[in-house]
């Protein structure tokens, strides 16, 4: 039986577009496969969608008892976050808008999940078979 992850990043000082040109290269592939390839791509975007990639698979295997060899990314989201808006001083008095973007990162996982453990046999149990 397959379930999805989700963990978000938000608030990320980048531009959306630029985030989701890296977010591109890893979408549809397994998480190990993603993580390797965000470590080997010369963008600072890298590093901000590696780490929402690795939150995923931390909640996937810890909270929600994914095996980890079989998480795949499902989607990558990059969305819009808020935008700074700062002013530049030019000649005349006048001034230039300068937006400093940010933006959100929504990651999804998908994987097998592990077999649960058969109970433990109670201590009055054991007791009575050793009788």
């Amino acid at each position: 039986m397959s379930q999805t992850v989700v963990a978000h990043a938000k608030g990320v000082r980048m531009s959306p577009r630029k985030v989701s040109e890296v977010a591109a290269l890893v979408r549809k592939r397994s998480v190990a496969d993603a993580l390797i390839i965000l470590d080997h791509t010369p963008r600072r975007a890298a590093l901000p969608v590696s780490k929402a990639i690795a939150s995923a698979k931390a909640n996937a295997v810890n909270n929600h008892r994914l095996i980890e060899g079989s998480l795949t990314i499902d989607t990558i989201e990059v969305t819009y976050g808020a935008t700074l808006r700062r002013f530049k001083p030019v000649a005349h008095g006048g001034a230039h808008r300068i937006l400093k973007r940010s933006s959100h990162i929504k990651v999804t996982l998908s994987g097998q999940e592990k077999p649960k453990k058969k109970p433990a046999a109670k201590a009055e149990d054991k007791k009575e078979d050793k009788e």
